[in-house]
Formats: C-alpha cells, structure tokens, sequence
C-alpha cells in the first residue's frame, strides 16, 4: 500500500530499465524529459554508495545488531552524498515489503519497498526535508518539536532531514538540543552539513558523525566509465580522468562535468574536447613547459607558453596545471608506487618518474613555492598573460642556482665543498657550475644565457687557489678503488652508503653512472660529487641511471659468503661435526694466514669455525 491506500506491485524482471525498481538510466528518448546524470544515477542503496565503505560499514553493523542511534550527522565538501545517504537511511529505516515479510529496519533492500518510492523522490509524509540555508529561525524548529510528538502515519519511523543544518540560527539549535536528546522513540534526525565546524558542540555530541570522504579519481573513473557504458556515450579513458581531477573528489561534479562533456562533444567524448570545454592546457604541453623551466631555458618556456595561450589556455589555469605537476612529481620521489594511479596519462607518469629521479627535493619545494606566490600575482594583475611571463622567468632565473644552505657550504672552507671560483676573464659560455647535482642534467644542454645576463647574475668569489701547492689530481677507474678511498678518507658514512645504496652501472675517470637503492639517502648523489672533486682533485660527474646496474658491494660479500659456508658444509670433516653436534651450523668461515711448509694442514679445522652449538 502507498500513502494513498492504493496497493503497490512490486516490479517484475520486465523492467530491465530499472535498478531496484528506479530509474536506470539509458540513452535518452525523442520527446521524453530529460534528467542529468547526477539525478538519473543517484544511489538509492547502501550498495550503490562509491568511496565511502567506513560509514556503509558502520551503519550496516549498527543496523544488524539493532544499535540504532537517534540522530547523524553527516558531514563532507559538496557532492559527496549527503543528502543521498540521508534519504537511504530514511528508506532503510522505514523499509517495508508489501507481504510484510521484513519486520525492522535493514540495510538489504533487495527489491523497493512499499515506502522507498516517495522517500527517494522526498514526497513522503513521513519523511520530512527541510533546507536550513532558508528556514533558519526558532520557528521552524518549533513547528519541529510540535510534530515530532505524533506518530507517523504510515512509515515506521518520523524521519527528519536538515540539509546545511550549520546555518541554523544559534537560538534554533537551543531550540532542538531537548528533543534532540530525548527524542520520541518514533523519531530519527539526519543532519547534513559541509562546514561542520559550525555546528555547536551541543549538537554534536547529540550525533553520530560520519565524514564522508572525497571519492578518489581512479574510483570516480570507473563510476563515470559504467555510467558511459549505459549511456552508450564512446569516451577515452584520459577524458575520464581529466574530468575526475577536475571534479575534486566529488561524485555530482564529476556527473555533471560529464554530462557537459557529452553535450559539448556531440558524439565520442575526446581528451582534447575535454580539455577546450574546461580552458585547460594540454598535459602534455604543460609537461614540455615544466622541462623548459628546470633546464633554465627561459626562450623555450615563454615559446611554450605563448603557444598555449594563443589556442586559448587561461594563464591561471596554466600555472595552476604547472603546480599540479610539480605536486605530483614530488609525490612520485616521495612514494614512488603513487606514479601508478591510472586517474593520470601514461605521459604524465612516465615523465614524472624520470624528473623525479633527476630534481632534487629542494628545487620542487623552490619551485612550489614560487608557482603559489605567482598564481596569487596573476590573480591580481591587470594584464595576467605578462604576470605570468614574469613569474617562468623568475622559476627559469633559480633554476641553476644553489640553495642558501649550499651557497653558505661553498663560501665556508670548512665545509668540505668547494667554492665557486669566477674570473673576468673566463669566457662567456663557459657552462655555470650547478651546485645541485640532483638537478636535471638536460640544463648542461640548455643554450647558456647572453653574455648581458651572465653579468647581471651575482656571482660567489673566491680566492684563487694556490697552483703549486694543489694537490695532483687522482685517478679513480674502478668502484672498488672508490669505496676504499672513501675508507682512507675516513668518511665513514659515504662508504657505508657506497656499498649498501649504490649498484654500479658503469665507471670512468671523472664520472660515474649508478641506480639507487630505496635505502639511499636523497642527497648521496649531491654529496658525493662535492666529496670526490675534494678528494680527487678534478670535477665528477655523477649520473642516477635508469638502468638496473650491478648487485652493491653488500649483496655481492652476502652472496660470497654464501658460497663459502656451502662449500664449508660440503666438507666431509664439517659434515662429520654437524652430525655429532645436532642443531649446530656453520656461521662464518675465515681465511687463515698462510701454513709453515713443514705445517700437514691443508684446510683449516672444522672446529675453528665452530663455536658450541651456534656454529
């Protein structure tokens, strides 16, 4: 029975077109009213909630155990479900078959109920919606508090939803804190909330809070690719991910940038569509930009962006795209596996790996830093395509140059690193020494600055060093011969480094290309270039290799000593002690000194290398 008294039929499998007896969906008909997909697709269960299984799963356990409280809270940024998830507590609450099969409130809803109809379309009586934003006073609480004493009429509980309940008036919410403490038994609360700060701690501490979370872009992508699938709408899957980063975690937003794609599309959905729909810069382009700027190549970046902007990119949008990508290659150096999210173009994540391992840590965060302060100066320009000229030339300007904390390294000799020593008469095009060794190796390239600009450049000066009393400078052409300079040069954390973080690739006098281990510390590379120009006597260049490389001087002394206690084992005479000894093993095996002549000892005594039962 409805609220009419009319008798409801429950749906038969002839309604293909309907998921639990609401509206699928589908392609739209000639003639028939439209609705946008962020209504056509609402979920009207628990199960068709995405992104927020903590509160399915708290509500379910409450459900099932019957610890059923009197009012939620639910709060989260715009188009996460608040609303939806009010309107499916209300439906589980109140839900209730035709044969009366179901005799409490549940979370399994497997077919509508005689009350799920008018409560997802907000018309049942029982089921009351008010928007706080216009019913702000004490007299709408109090036309609450009278109705909230009588029964329903035909549900089984009075369920009362406030959308935006922080902009109640603070004598309203003194209004509500006695009924809602101590509400009729017949009687739920869901409040729904985007800046819960607002909301009094009275009413509060009344409430079950639930935060629901921003949806994640990989989820959001297969939510909008079934969603084209029932559409029958061709879309790319980089247009799916353009449009679930641009959505910002949120579900309506994604819809309805979906359905603007659709309509501005007029057929299969298309990156670049998507990207001309929404003022975006080309990824790709926005990746050519960023490169330019880290090799400090200003003519590239100013070449790069006026070509984006004459296609129509916004300046903002260009630079606001430049921080994003900025923020995801920090991300990748920091955690690597996050270059796996599919929500990003392969272009982006591939790049994104090689510039993560050639910038240093200290150029993103520089580099950060001046994209926010720029955004914010063309923001407030006159005249933003100039503004944001200005601020790639500034990121271009540093891009070479050192930290304060390295420009104070190479000013003080005490330091170990080495000053930077300029002369007048030193040629203009002679390549800038680069402090950060970390940094792209593609600068060494770049096409040097103008003779004007060099000079403009302040410069760190330094005494010249003493020729005759320089040291002569020393040949290293074998990794081995390196970590036992590091030895000699009792620096004992460089060495340690070299052979537990650094797997040889390939080395030469003066340079020297190796992989990293996920051990090594983020500036070893930096350190031990300043450190072997010291101890050498000449500059090295040291190269990060996307190249496996060999096994480090670690695994290799782990693999030999593997070897050795095998054949140590293999030895009848050791055998012979393990046997009357149970339970010991062979632990270590040491090279002895070389026997006498006279001396009939040929290997060394098995119980030399045994010690008890820890042998």
């Amino acid at each position: 029975m409805n609220d009419a008294g009319t008798p409801v039929t429950p749906p038969t499998e002839a309604d293909s077109s309907q998921q639990n007896g609401f509206d699928l969906g589908g392609p739209p008909e000639a003639g028939k009213h439209y609705r946008v997909l962020a209504r056509k697709y609402r979920p009207s269960s628990f199960d068709d909630l995405i992104g927020q299984e903590a509160v399915v799963r708290t509500v379910s356990n409450a459900f099932e155990t019957g610890r059923i409280p009197q009012a939620w809270i639910l709060t989260g940024v715009r188009g996460v479900g608040k609303t939806t998830t009010a309107r499916i507590l209300a439906r589980a609450l109140n839900y209730e078959l035709p044969d009366g099969s179901v005799k409490g409130p549940t979370i399994h809803m497997p077919v509508p109920g005689v009350h799920c109809q008018a409560i997802m379309e907000s018309r049942h009586m029982d089921v009351l919606e008010m928007d706080a934003a216009s019913h702000t006073g004490v007299d709408d609480v109090r036309q609450i508090n009278d109705s909230v004493r009588y029964a329903p009429a035909s549900a089984r509980y009075k369920v009362y939803i406030i959308d935006e309940v922080h902009m109640l008036s603070t004598a309203a919410f003194n209004a509500f804190l006695k009924t809602l403490e101590e509400p009729p038994e017949h009687a739920k609360f869901v409040f729904a909330t985007t800046e819960i700060r607002k909301v009094p701690v009275t009413v509060l501490s009344r409430c079950q809070r639930f935060d629901l979370r921003r949806v994640e872009a990989d989820v959001l992508m297969g939510h909008l690719s079934n969603i084209a699938t029932k559409e029958k709408v061709e879309v790319e899957p980089e247009a799916l991910g353009i449009i679930a980063r641009a959505a910002e975690g949120s579900v309506r937003d994604s819809l309805s940038l979906f359905d603007q794609a659709i309509a501005h599309a007029a057929g299969a959905v298309r990156a670049d569509a998507v990207r001309q729909m929404l003022g975006l810069a080309d990824r790709t382009r926005v990746i050519d930009l960023f490169d330019s700027l880290v090799r400090g190549d200003i003519a590239s970046a100013f070449k790069e962006f006026r070509e984006q902007y004459d296609t129509g990119a916004d300046p903002i949008v260009v630079l606001s795209d430049l921080a994003e990508f900025v923020n995801f290659v920090t991300r990748v150096k920091i955690v690597p596996a996050t270059a796996d999210n599919v929500a990003f173009g392969e272009t982006e994540r591939v790049r994104a790996r090689d510039f993560a391992t050639k910038i240093s840590m200290r150029v993103l965060s520089r580099m950060w830093q001046m994209l926010l302060k720029g955004i914010t100066e063309v923001q407030a320009a006159t005249r933003p395509a100039a503004a944001a000229e200005m601020v790639l030339v500034r990121i271009a300007y540093v891009a070479d140059l050192p930290t304060p904390d390295e420009a104070i390294r190479m000013l003080d000799p005490n330091s170990g690193a080495s000053p930077i020593v300029t002369s007048s008469a030193a040629p203009r095009s002679a390549p800038v020494p680069v402090a950060s060794m970390s940094s792209s190796p593609a600068r060494a390239a770049s096409t040097p600055r103008s003779g004007a600009e060099a000079s403009a450049r302040p410069q760190m000066i330094a005494p010249a060093p003493d020729v005759q009393n320089a040291p002569a400078a020393l040949r290293i052409t074998s990794f081995p011969a390196l970590v036992a300079l590091a030895g000699e040069k009792r620096d004992i954390m460089t060495k340690a480094a070299l052979e537990a973080d650094v797997r040889l690739v390939r080395i030469e006098d003066g340079r020297l290309e190796v992989a990293l281990e996920r051990s090594a510390a983020r500036t070893l590379i930096n350190d031990l270039s300043r450190k072997l120009e010291q101890w050498t006597g000449r500059r090295w260049t040291v190269i990060v290799s996307n190249e496996t490389g060999q096994s480090t001087l670690r695994q290799q002394n782990e693999i030999q000593k593997n070897q050795r206690e095998r054949a140590a084992e293999a030895d009848p005479r050791v055998q012979e002690v393990l046997t009357r000894f149970p339970g010991a093993k062979v632990v270590e095996v040491r090279k002895l000194a070389p026997e006498p002549p006279d001396s009939d000892a040929s290997v060394e005594d098995p119980s030399e290398s045994a010690d008890g039962d820890d042998l």
